[in-house]
């Protein structure tokens, strides 16, 4: 079955998981992110301190899985963030271009984690992958992942980027192969940004590398998700592909900025602006 046909199948599925449980389990998959040129410390701050918030504004609703920032501000969210239930999420690797030396991705990423960050996001090396040389983008996630031990590694394919469903499966599957804990659609500062078409390529990926090799991967769709439905197809996507099993926080997560606030208005049957 082609894959346009398959997402035809399972858009009709989606009112199934309209429910406020799966609204709830996806609140408790956002990386809350800001990526912005203009963060600062003090802003960063009070990014944090909202999610701190959260869980005494909203003592039903689960918290966010994470706090997502560039490298240089872990430490910011490490000192303010006081709920040890969400994590904290570093861009590193010279996100969103990858374009640097491996020697300076490595320490980044290890600065990072050294910070207080336990996930990293990276872009995979599309520089070297686009050209065939994939020796480089192994050698260059393996070292990442090496660097940072126990902290999670999700690797962005930056999918809008890539020509084909056969090119996005061969990149899910070099990730994992190299190392990835995750992977993930986009950076969101490319267009296309996230599709449900690449997500059901690498969702299938994910499970063939799992029917091989017994290890769960994650994903994570991001750039461009905003609605309660776009979450709920995402959901609607993972769970059909990859069963139940993928269907907690430590499997799945959704990258966004707006989505927070109107997940949390659907959920409360208001319009909120509290992100």
């Amino acid at each position: 079955m082609e894959v346009q046909d398959k997402l035809a199948a399972l858009e009709l599925k989606v009112s199934e998981n309209n429910t406020r449980e799966m609204q709830l389990f996806a609140f408790s998959c956002i990386d809350l992110t800001t990526l912005n040129a203009t963060d600062t410390i003090s802003r960063v701050k009070a990014f944090t301190e909202r999610v701190n918030d959260f869980s005494n504004d909203f003592p039903n609703l689960p918290n966010v899985a994470s706090i997502c920032v560039f490298p240089n501000l872990a430490r910011t969210v490490k000192e303010t963030l006081l709920d040890d239930r969400v994590n904290i999420t570093a861009v590193a690797g010279s996100f969103p271009t990858s374009m640097s030396f491996i020697e300076l991705k490595v320490k980044e990423a290890q600065m990072a984690v050294d910070q207080g960050a336990n996930e990293i996001d990276i872009v995979i090396p599309l520089w070297s992958f686009l050209d065939d040389t994939e020796v480089n983008c192994c050698e260059e996630i393996a070292s990442i992942k090496e660097a940072i031990g126990e902290a999670h590694l999700k690797v962005i394919l930056e999918t809008g980027a890539l020509a084909d469903d056969e090119i996005i499966y061969k990149a899910s599957m070099l990730a994992m192969e190299s190392g990835a804990d995750f992977i993930k659609t986009s950076t969101g500062k490319l267009k296309p940004a996230a599709t449900p078409e690449a997500a059901i390529v690498m969702c299938e990926a994910i499970s063939d590398y799992y029917q091989r090799t017994g290890k769960r991967v994650g994903f994570k769709p991001a750039g461009g998700i905003s609605t309660t439905e776009d979450a709920l197809l995402y959901i609607t996507i993972v769970k059909e592909i990859l069963g139940d099993g993928w269907l907690n926080p430590t499997l799945f997560r959704i990258g966004a900025s707006r989505l927070a606030n109107n997940l949390l208005g659907d959920l409360l049957g208001e319009d909120i602006k509290y992100f």
